[in-house]
């Protein structure tokens, strides 16, 4: 019989003591609350039943249309939320999952072993349960004279004996159907004023109905995220569980206690992670790869045999074989191709870096289209905006800028062309043209050797030498 999943997600959070609510709050990348749907979702085969708070707008646009969202009017206790899905669910005979929203690294296979036991012993319920360890603030699991569990005792109600030796109940259930909504309106309101579900284990019990029990194998699974400590404590587990699937995917992560890697990462085989790396969002790294140290990377794309030290790339892109860093920033709209190179304290945004080119350091480039084979000398800058709006710069193949150079756009550099060391370049400069000084100007004829004394026509140009290549080194 097809498996149904709830979601409860209505709880304010208070102890996070935040304006964003409890299930926003970033795990790996992810809001909280994924975690539960998605788990939810692999076991019953369907987007699950996301029962909301009535102000939980944000959390519905986070998780968008992997869920089916029912709001719980008024904080009234889990059994009350989850009372929201009766009209949608009241007439299916299947059992019915109900999780916590905030147990980010509850396991698929843990509920699958949930589910068997409770068809294989045609249980009413089904509870999952953890041995005795850090409370957390858990209920009790209590037993009768035959060793049935005949309750559950919420900790404040607990015997010194309770305390110190009973199981913990998890949250976490499977129902039968129609029991389940039977019993639901039956149970009374604890002195909070809310009705929880953990009642229902009593109930069962006093009608005869033994509740059926399995016990988490790993009692990190049931961690609930109910404060900051909480989120830190998940966050570390998940992050040891992220890691260890990429080393085992072939990927060397040089010191895994100071790697970041988001849920949404892709890594490929080879690549090596040093030390106090960030890969956030939705990036994804190619094979071969050295990535690091102190490096963040944010929705980006990095393909095979890419370098990337010591640097920050958000919104960016590397083709194969490039390189970039130390100290270099690939902002939104960036792109290296294929072999190129930006050295130190380097800075890109909306721009791109073509085939082979060179950018050894301090340079800007700013909505900018660099071709293939192009030096970018030190210091060199393009001044993109002129108060009022972003233009466009474009150096085309082979050109050789100078270092100090300014290029105020919109401007085009053509091909093969050279600016001189500290030129001002306000006007398009011809193919194969030399242009140099303050503004730059073309000069005609050959470019000028070391030492030569300009021509009456070149008097106001200003320096009359290019600037250097960079070497890569």
């Amino acid at each position: 019989m097809r498996t149904t999943a709830i979601v409860l997600a209505a709880g304010r959070g208070a102890r996070m003591r935040s304006a964003l609510p409890k299930g926003l709050h970033l795990l790996a990348g992810r809001p909280l609350a994924y975690y539960a749907a998605t788990v939810a979702e692999r076991v019953s085969g369907a987007p699950p039943l996301v029962v909301l708070g009535p102000s939980a707008d944000r959390l519905r646009e986070a998780l968008g249309g992997r869920a089916v969202y029912l709001t719980q009017p008024e904080p009234q206790g889990n059994a009350h939320a989850v009372l929201q899905a009766r009209e949608l669910l009241q007439d299916q005979a299947g059992p019915i999952l109900v999780i916590p929203a905030d147990m980010p690294l509850l396991s698929e296979a843990t509920l699958r072993r949930m589910l068997a036991s409770h068809t294989q012993h045609q249980a009413t319920l089904t509870l999952l349960a953890v041995g005795p360890g850090d409370p957390r603030g858990r209920g009790r699991l209590v037993h009768d004279r035959a060793g049935a569990v005949s309750g559950v005792v919420a900790e404040g109600a607990c015997t010194p004996e309770q305390l110190a030796s009973c199981d913990l109940n998890s949250g976490v259930y499977y129902f039968s159907a129609g029991w389940m909504w039977e019993q639901l309106p039956r149970l009374r309101l604890r002195h909070s004023g809310e009705s929880d579900l953990a009642d229902l284990v009593g109930l069962a019990h006093v009608q005869g109905l033994a509740p059926d029990v399995v016990y988490a194998g790993d009692r990190d699974e049931v961690i609930d995220v109910n404060s900051r400590v909480d989120l830190a404590e998940a966050g570390e587990l998940l992050r040891a569980r992220i890691n260890r699937a990429w080393m085992e995917a072939g990927v060397t992560l040089l010191s895994p206690s100071t790697t970041y890697i988001d849920a949404d990462v892709t890594i490929g085989p080879d690549t090596t992670i040093l030390p106090n790396t960030f890969l956030r969002g939705r990036t994804s790294i190619g094979s071969d790869c050295r990535i690091g140290p102190d490096t963040m990377v944010e929705d980006s794309a990095i393909a095979d045999r890419c370098r990337v030290t010591m640097s920050v790339l958000e919104g960016a892109a590397m083709e194969e074989s490039s390189d970039i860093g130390p100290f270099g920033h690939l902002r939104k709209g960036a792109r290296l191709c294929r072999g190129a190179h930006m050295g130190n304290f380097g800075e890109m945004k909306n721009a791109t870096l073509g085939p082979n080119s060179l950018m050894g350091h301090f340079s800007y480039l700013g909505d900018a289209e660099v071709g293939a084979n192009v030096n970018i000398g030190c210091g060199t800058i393009t001044c993109n905006f002129d108060g009022k709006r972003k233009n466009p710069t474009v150096i085309e193949d082979g050109a050789f800028i100078g270092s100090d150079s300014l290029l105020v756009a919109p401007v085009r550099v053509g091909r093969g062309a050279k600016t001189g060391a500290g030129s001002v370049v306000t006007h398009d400069i011809p193919a194969g043209a030399v242009a140099y000084g303050v503004p730059a100007r073309v000069r005609e004829g050959a470019a000028p050797s070391s030492g030569s004394k300009p021509s009456s026509r070149e008097v106001d140009a200003g320096p009359a030498a290019p600037g250097s290549a960079p070497s890569r080194e």
